[in-house]
């Protein structure tokens, strides 16, 4: 069975992998929090107006979806964990796992997974 509209990243941070799940919830819940929309986050990475807390708070929400998604309890995951993440992997690797696990959300088509789409 298909998992839908996922977007999972494994970033490489201090000798462990932290793992980011992006869902069209957790994609809302990171335009609540960002007061702008995920497709304007995405398109200022190419027009260098992303700001770095704005993928620092795109990261936590992908955290903390997997967090639940995998049912392991403990606390929540906060901006200062994705900082942490952000500090010992490095912008550019925390940057690239995120755009690809997002852009896999936003580009979802059940149609093509069936291969009934264009690409199928």
């Amino acid at each position: 069975m298909a998992l839908g509209a996922r977007g999972e990243a494994i970033i490489e941070a201090d000798g462990r992998e932290v793992h980011a799940l992006y869902t069209n919830r957790a994609l809302a819940q990171a335009e609540r929090l960002l007061d702008r929309s995920i497709l304007a986050v995405l398109r200022g990475f190419s027009d260098n107006s992303t700001r770095l807390g704005e993928l620092a708070v795109v990261l936590q929400t992908g955290m903390e979806a997997a967090r639940r998604d995998a049912r392991e309890g403990g606390r929540q995951v906060t901006l200062s964990d994705a900082y942490g993440v952000l500090d010992a992997a490095g912008f550019a690797a925390v940057c690239s796992a995120v755009i690809q696990a997002v852009a896999d959300v936003i580009g979802y088509s059940s149609e093509a997974e069936e291969g009934e789409g264009p690409n199928g």
